[in-house]
C-alpha cells in the first residue's frame, strides 16, 4: 500500500491550483481516492510532487510524509494532540 501523500495542510494555492501541503491539484487527491488507481501511478506523482516543491516547503513535506510512512500520522496531528 502506498501512503497519501497528505500531510493535513489542505489549502491550495489560489494561483497554481497546488495544495500547500502536499503539492497536488484537486484532480490528483481525487485520483488517490478511487480504488482503481494503480500503485505505479502513485508512486509517479509522489515523484512529481517532489519536483514541484522547493525549499522549505519540501523539506516540510519530506519530514511529515516520512513520519505519516513510519507512525501513521502526519506531523502537523500529531502536534494538534498536544
Amino acid at each position: 500500500m502506498i501512503v497519501s501523500p497528505c500531510i493535513s495542510i489542505c489549502k491550495l494555492d489560489p494561483k497554481t491550483g497546488y495544495c500547500y501541503g502536499c503539492g497536488r491539484k484537486t484532480e490528483e487527491i481525487k485520483l488517490w481516492k478511487f480504488e482503481d488507481t494503480s500503485d505505479e501511478w502513485k508512486k509517479n506523482n509522489i515523484k512529481q510532487i517532489r519536483k514541484r516543491l522547493t525549499g522549505w516547503q519540501l523539506k516540510s513535506f519530506e519530514e511529515s510524509y516520512a513520519y505519516k510512512i513510519k507512525n501513521g500520522i502526519s506531523l502537523f496531528k500529531k502536534n494538534l494532540k498536544k
